[in-house]
């Protein structure tokens, strides 16, 4: 008799509710809350223009950031942790236009902190994230996705760009 077919379970609320607790709120909440206590930070305020474009990029941020978890929760039955990563590559809705979307609202959310705190200490922390990620993620997650999902991902690494949104959907 032949055995039955896997059967893959998007992952409990509680299995993907960790690692959005672990990343996310350490990049957003507690480092930056280090960092400003650090500095002995105090408010200062600033210019109407840039509280109105920090709140655009928080809003726009966060809306990103759910959009890509719910993606990797229901289509690659993972989470974005790298010890429950996605059993699917995921190739829909923003990932169709650029290969890290969530990334990108995480950058667009510190950003918006460094905007609406008037901190150059943020605009410091900011700059040091995107280094460390422009760095990591050629040379350690894409060879760790290669070898996860193979040529399916390479063809997708050739058509879709790491950073910059291309402006038609890859199919």
């Amino acid at each position: 008799m032949p055995a039955a077919p896997e059967k893959t379970v998007p992952p409990s609320g509680r299995r993907w509710i960790l690692p959005v607790l672990i990343l996310p709120v350490n990049a957003l909440v507690f480092i930056p809350a280090l960092i400003l206590w650090l500095t002995d930070y105090r408010w200062t305020g600033n210019h109407f223009p840039l509280l109105l474009l920090g709140g655009i990029l928080l809003a726009a941020g966060a809306g990103l950031a759910v959009w890509t978890v719910r993606l990797f929760h229901s289509l690659g039955h993972g989470t974005a942790a790298p010890w429950d990563p996605p059993r699917r590559l995921v190739v829909a809705g923003p990932y169709r236009h650029v290969r890290n979307p969530m990334l990108t609202s995480v950058f667009s959310m510190q950003a918006a902190e460094a905007l609406l705190l008037n901190s150059d200490a943020l605009c410091v922390y900011l700059a040091f994230f995107v280094t460390a990620n422009l760095l990591y993620f050629p040379l350690v997650e894409e060879k760790s996705l290669e070898r996860r999902f193979g040529s399916a991902y390479r063809e997708y690494k050739r058509n879709v760009p790491r950073w910059v949104p291309r402006l038609r959907p890859w199919p």
